[in-house]
């Protein structure tokens, strides 16, 4: 097994790039596409200019998606994955929406959260009910195919 230290100098990695040590190692920032890429300029370049048309495309279609029918946030997020497997700036602001979600995520889970939820639901529903009870009660309830047509 070859090993060395990662470019931080923490802990040994393996050739596959897994820590020797049990933790998880940290992929550094930057292309990633091909060797044979990356070797010829004008060839990374167009991989670049490529990657970004098709991850543009995936984005617009996600953000068409927002008050359509559809995944909208969820197609967004794998065009900027695309975008991530090339260009610095969206892996970093794809590791900063990683970190919101997952603190996120935690608050959720938190019992006092939780409760807090559910009490503020319930305080919802009622409210709803005793709005739509008021309602019935002032214009009556009919059904859409008993409406006379005037």
């Amino acid at each position: 097994m070859n090993t060395g230290s990662n470019r931080f100098g923490e802990g040994a990695v393996a050739a596959d790039g897994e820590r020797t040590d049990g933790a998880k190692s940290t992929r550094g920032l930057g292309s990633r596409a091909p060797e044979f890429v990356k070797a010829r300029r004008a060839l990374h370049l167009s991989w670049q200019v490529g990657v970004f048309v098709v991850g543009l495309a995936v984005v617009a279609a996600g953000v068409v998606m927002l008050p359509l029918p559809g995944p909208g946030w969820v197609v967004i997020f794998a065009g900027m994955a695309l975008w991530a497997t090339e260009f610095v700036w969206a892996q970093l602001v794809l590791r900063w929406t990683k970190r919101k979600v997952t603190e996120a995520a935690q608050r959720a889970l938190d019992p006092r959260v939780r409760r807090r939820n559910l009490v503020l639901t319930a305080i919802a529903l009622v409210v709803v009910g005793t709005l739509l009870g008021i309602y019935v009660w002032k214009v009556g309830f009919v059904m859409p195919w008993k409406i006379e047509e005037q």
